[in-house]
């Protein structure tokens, strides 16, 4: 059985940073997940590249705007490495092959296509248009880049995505196309009720240079976002490549909020022109603040993910943000909780049930465990959990088993079994204990992959392998 997910590419215009990580980490722990289920996977990510904003940052920076983007691409790819993400497939907007196939899209789409003058506002910061009534409310500038919007008269390319209306909206209320959270979903039917409005989906190469061009007419570019979206085929070599036949359609999309009117409304659209299915589910996640606030450069909060790793650990940073940012809400993120959660659940609960019985059994048994017999935990709510991209409350799920174990020892007291000298209790008792740690450890799996092993490693083969120091270690930094 094949498995396709995706995340969103990011632009390459600004610097990663911790909030960019749960996109990554929530697709991951699917993609993981899936594998552990014997199914084929692919996993997608990548970099979106063309557009104003990196012809003008390249220009401020005194840098040709192919190197600008190789540099910032690679920044990017970094990230994945950096929290353990299994990523298959990175995917360039300015590889070779999403150009070209980009144009045969266009193409393929032309009969939806149409030229015409277009009479609007527009921010590059955002690289999208918006409406007169928003550009009002917004008194003229827009609020996330603080720039006023340029009033813009062009001739575009326009793409008919008011003629799919009907079957967009169908297609999510009969659950073809399922958007989660419900609130998300609800938005999208919203602006449905409301009816498509056709979009411009190209801009002059004079105004916009960095930008693939529209086949047949080299004076216009695609526009930055209706291209990017086509990463999610190209990247399979559609449209004949065998990847594509075999793994579209995806069987996930994870997005931020912020984006779901692209991905929920135009992508149908684009997906419907070409003939081809839609995705099985469109995740859409919130975003991470920094002690309560957006994450901001002039706020001076940024944090990149590696500080949080280097002294950590991947398996805690992966384990903070993917159980301590709701899966369907925005998530915070502050030292002092990452601290708590650090000591508290992982040291304190998952690592101390582990090193007790690990000492107990080498102390009691020498090392030898025996027959371990077949978890009787009920996992079935962890599964749902994770079949509708509550990673939250899957890992709740898990850690419920955790403390629940902790108090089994603590009821159980193998210490003074051992006084007694009844000695197939004790080899009961501790055999049930590394049973429900290599259930725990299969669960954590997609969660936190190195702590799974770890787990494994040492209760796996029916004879205790000793830990090296502990579970979670903690690295003091040198100053």
């Amino acid at each position: 059985m094949k498995y396709f997910i995706t995340t969103s590419i990011p632009y390459i215009n600004g610097e990663p940073h911790i909030g960019h990580t749960y996109e990554l980490l929530a697709a991951d722990v699917l993609a993981r997940y899936a594998r552990s289920r014997g199914k084929k996977v692919i996993l997608s990510t990548g970099t979106d590249e063309h557009g104003g904003k990196n012809e003008e940052k390249a220009k401020e920076l005194g840098k040709s705007v192919k190197e600008y983007a190789d540099e910032m691409s690679q920044r990017w790819r970094e990230l994945g490495p950096l929290v353990n993400m299994s990523n298959d497939r990175f995917i360039r907007t300015t590889d070779p092959g999403h150009e070209q196939r980009a144009a045969l899209i266009w193409k393929t789409l032309s009969k939806f296509i149409y030229k015409g003058k277009y009479s609007g506002w527009y921010c590059t910061g955002c690289e999208a248009f918006v409406t007169e009534s928003t550009a009002k409310a917004n008194k003229g500038t827009c609020p996330i880049h603080n720039r006023p919007y340029e009033k813009i008269e062009e001739d575009n390319y326009f793409f008919k995505l008011s003629s799919f209306s009907k079957q967009i909206s169908e297609a999510i209320t009969s659950g073809t196309f399922r958007i989660i959270p419900t609130t998300r979903k609800n938005e999208v039917l919203g602006i449905l009720k409301e009816g498509l409005e056709d979009i411009s989906i190209s801009r002059p190469k004079e105004k916009i240079s960095w930008g693939i061009a529209v086949p047949d007419d080299p004076a216009q570019v695609m526009y930055v976002w209706f291209e990017a979206l086509m990463n999610y085929i190209t990247v399979l070599g559609y449209p004949e490549h065998p990847d594509f036949k075999e793994f579209w359609p995806a069987d996930v999309q994870v997005i931020g909020k912020d984006i779901s009117r692209f991905h929920a409304l135009i992508w149908p659209g684009m997906l419907f022109g070409l003939g081809i299915a839609l995705p099985e589910l469109l995740y859409v996640h919130g975003f991470i603040n920094i002690e309560g606030k957006k994450i901001s450069k002039s706020l001076n909060n940024v944090i990149h993910p590696k500080e949080v790793i280097d002294k950590h650990g991947v398996d805690a940073f992966r384990y903070y943000i993917l159980r301590h940012t709701p899966s369907y809400d925005d998530g915070d993120f502050t030292w002092e909780k990452f601290e708590a959660a650090y000591n508290g659940e992982l040291a304190n609960e998952l690592g101390n049930a582990v090193s007790r019985t690990e000492a107990m059994i080498i102390r009691y048994q020498r090392g030898l465990i025996g027959d371990i017999p077949p978890s009787e935990h009920d996992s079935a709510g962890y599964h749902k959990y994770l079949a509708d991209c509550r990673f939250d409350r899957a890992l709740e799920e898990v850690w419920e088993q955790v403390r629940g174990l902790n108090q089994y020892i603590d009821e159980q007291k193998p210490w003074e079994i051992a006084k007694s000298k009844d000695e197939e209790h004790l080899r009961q008792v501790l055999a049930y204990m590394c049973s429900d740690l290599l259930q725990i450890a299969e669960l954590l799996l997609p969660f936190l992959p190195e702590t799974s092993a770890k787990i494994k490693d040492i209760f796996g083969t029916g004879i205790i392998k000793p830990t090296k120091g502990t579970l979670f270690p903690k690295t003091i930094q040198q100053k």
